[in-house]
C-alpha cells in the first residue's frame, strides 16, 4: 500500500515538472498541393514578375504534366520565357517536348534560340526535322543554336543532317555545324557506335572548314583508334 502511494506521488511530481506539450504543427503541404499553388500563381493575372519567376523555379523541382501548359504559355514572354524554360526542362513528362517543339514553330529571335537550347538539353529525337529546318534560318544565332541542339541529340539522323548542312551552310556559319558534329560524334562514341563517330571525324578532317577544326577532328580520330587498341 505504501509503495503504491509513493509511486503515485512520484508520478504526480514527475508530471508536474514535465514541460508543456508543444502545440501541434501544421503538416507541410505535399508536392501535389504545392504544385497546384504554384500553377495558380502562374495563372494569376496580377501576380508579380518575381512571384511568377519564383513559381517557375520551384516547378522545376515539383512540376508534372499539370504544370506544362502554364509554363509553356510563358515561353513567348520576353520577361519570363527563360524562367519558363528553366521550369520545363527537368519535368520528365513528354508533354514538355511537345510544347517545346510547338514553340519552335512560333517564336523568333532570342526566345527561339532559348527554346532550341532547351530542346537540346532534353535531347528530343522527334525535334530533329524541325531543327534541320532551322539550320538554314537567316538569323545566324538561330542556325547556331539548331546546330548545337542537333549535336546534343547526337543520334544518326541528327549527325546526317549536320553533315549535309556542312556543305551548304554559309562559311560564316559552318563552324556551328562543326560544333554540332563534334557533339554528335562524342554522343555516338559514348553509345558504342565507333564506326559512325569515326566517319564524322573523317568528314570534318577533309571538309572546307578552318584548319583548327580539321586538326581537332584528326586528334579525335587518333584518340578513337588508341582507345580501340587498349
Amino acid at each position: 500500500m505504501f509503495r503504491t502511494i509513493v509511486t503515485s506521488a512520484g508520478l504526480a511530481v514527475a508530471l508536474a515538472i514535465l514541460p508543456p506539450a508543444a502545440p501541434a504543427q501544421k503538416a507541410a503541404p505535399n508536392a501535389r498541393e504545392k504544385e497546384a499553388k504554384l500553377i495558380a500563381t502562374l495563372n494569376k493575372a496580377d501576380a508579380s514578375r518575381k512571384a511568377k519567376a519564383d513559381a517557375c523555379r520551384e516547378l522545376a523541382a515539383v512540376g508534372t504534366a499539370e504544370a506544362v501548359p502554364p509554363l509553356a504559355a510563358l515561353l513567348s514572354s520576353e520577361e519570363l520565357g527563360h524562367m519558363a524554360r528553366y521550369g520545363l526542362e527537368p519535368i520528365p513528362d513528354p508533354a514538355v517536348d511537345v510544347a517545346l517543339r510547338d514553340a519552335m514553330g512560333k517564336l523568333k529571335g532570342n526566345l527561339l534560340v532559348g527554346v532550341i537550347g532547351s530542346v537540346g538539353v532534353r535531347r528530343d529525337p522527334k525535334a530533329v526535322p524541325a531543327l534541320v529546318q532551322k539550320l538554314g534560318d537567316p538569323d545566324a544565332e538561330v542556325a547556331a543554336a539548331a546546330a548545337r541542339a542537333l549535336g546534343r541529340i547526337g543520334n544518326r539522323d541528327a549527325a546526317e543532317a549536320l553533315e549535309k548542312a556542312l556543305g551548304t551552310m554559309p562559311a560564316a556559319c559552318r563552324v556551328n555545324a562543326c560544333e554540332g558534329l563534334f557533339r554528335a560524334a562524342d554522343a555516338l562514341r559514348t553509345q558504342g557506335q565507333r564506326r559512325e563517330a569515326r566517319a564524322i571525324y573523317e568528314k570534318l578532317a577533309s571538309a572546307e572548314v578552318p584548319e583548327y577544326v580539321k586538326d581537332a577532328a584528326k586528334r579525335a580520330e587518333q584518340g578513337l583508334e588508341q582507345a580501340r587498341g587498349r
